[in-house]
């Protein structure tokens, strides 16, 4: 098939859409990307691109065209709004030229944020009469509302009438967690539009290299908590537990990552001594993490409490699984019920650091065998459900129509 992926992310960024594009390029099929001017998370445009530098090249068989944006800066709101309604036109701009120049089958939008990335999508849609398949990896409106702290009734109702017309634009609705299915129904009679489609663990993270030069990491019961440090991930409750546990000098948290609230950490950790209970590393690419994730005792997943985030299950429990680790969930709804499906850890309640550290001193008391077994019942779970070949399999099976069955 000749297929068209539109996200505004792609490599050398990290995101799901990398393996999306790659491997089904692997599988044969030819495939063209249309997307962005690399510059997530930093906010800066990456070396060796720019407005008139690698705008189009071709990736291990993979064509990427890249369009204009504004780069999103520091991650204000502004600078976000910016950033995604630059990409957004240039994008629609550009299709409006390659519908008439390129013509695929299939288009597959990677709908994490902004979800208005789908209207480059729906150009080619109309003019080339070939279907739209939305992965669906965030939900609009509700994002603006629960994580931008959108409050305004004009730009949420502008915006649930547009995701609606998505919906309807889409031939499928493939979702990330299953909870989405839910605030999908509320918005119209898609049920037999929606397909299951989870997140995976990139290969590098399931079967990757631990020998990683990273820095070296303090001596006790490790919390690591990977990814990104951002608003959604109730850094404040993350960090009431460690202050919670600061005469617990056996435990420690390791951050690994970046984010809007790293400073935030950062100020926490002056202001109440914590140097010797939390410790912050940076950001590493992801061929580190399988090496991070090998020091680790447990790891640590958080999501604040809200309606969105209680129908999501972050990917990062799929990572932390592919690693064989013992997941410590401070988080509600699909993303809590993933971890005891699987057995692979323990939560608590969304936002209660006090509770989450009385948690981590039970599995610090922990016989290791015992915390390595949880962390291996993870690993077949993952197996089981969240390898990529089984889940490209599966896209494969849904872009050539050959499985009409809905969740």
């Amino acid at each position: 098939m000749r297929i068209l992926v539109v996200s505004q992310f792609f490599y050398p960024e990290t995101f799901r859409s990398n393996d999306v594009a790659f491997e089904l390029q692997r599988r044969g099929h030819e495939v063209t990307v249309l997307t962005g001017i690399p510059n997530y998370p930093e906010g800066k445009i990456y070396k060796g691109y720019g407005f008139l530098k690698n705008r189009k090249q071709n990736i291990d068989g993979v064509t990427i065209i890249r369009t204009l944006l504004i780069p999103r800066g520091k991650g204000k709101a502004v600078n976000m709004a910016l950033n995604y309604l630059s990409w957004t036109l240039f994008a629609s701009l550009k299709s409006v030229f390659l519908s008439n120049k390129l013509k695929f089958d299939a288009v597959f939008v990677h709908g994490s944020s902004p979800v208005i990335q789908f209207y480059p999508a729906l150009i080619f849609k109309r003019k080339q009469n070939i279907p739209i398949y939305f992965w669906l990896l965030d939900l609009w409106p509700e994002s603006l509302e629960y994580a931008g702290n959108i409050k305004n009734q004009y730009v949420m109702n502008s915006f649930n009438k547009v995701v609606k017309k998505f919906y309807r634009e889409s031939e499928k609705i493939l979702i990330s967690s299953k909870g989405f299915k839910e605030s999908i129904l509320e918005k119209g009679d898609f049920a037999d539009k929606i397909i299951y489609f989870p997140n995976w663990a990139e290969d590098v993270l399931a079967n990757g290299n631990q020998n990683y030069a990273i820095p070296e990491l303090p001596k006790g019961f490790k919390v690591m908590f990977a990814g990104n440090v951002g608003e959604a991930q109730d850094i404040e409750a993350i960090m009431e537990a460690a202050l919670k546990l600061k005469n617990h000098g056996n435990i420690k948290f390791i951050i690994v990552g970046d984010g809007r609230k790293l400073f935030y950490i950062h100020d926490f950790i002056a202001k109440h001594q914590l140097e010797e209970n939390v410790i912050c590393v940076g950001r590493f690419p992801i061929e580190a993490m399988s090496t991070f994730f090998s020091k680790a005792d447990v790891m640590l997943v958080s999501l604040k409490d809200s309606p969105i985030f209680n129908l999501t299950a972050p990917a990062r429990i799929q990572a932390y699984m592919s690693a064989s680790k013992a997941i410590i969930g401070m988080i509600n709804g699909d993303g809590a019920k993933l971890i005891e499906e699987a057995k692979c850890g323990f939560t608590v309640p969304a936002g209660n650091g006090s509770t989450l550290a009385d948690l981590i001193i039970r599995m610090a008391e922990m016989p290791r065998e015992e915390i390595i077994e949880i962390g291996k019942r993870g690993r077949m779970f993952f197996d089981a459900h969240f390898q990529m070949r089984n889940c490209i399999d599966h896209l494969e099976a849904i872009l050539s129509k050959n499985n009409n069955t809905s969740y």
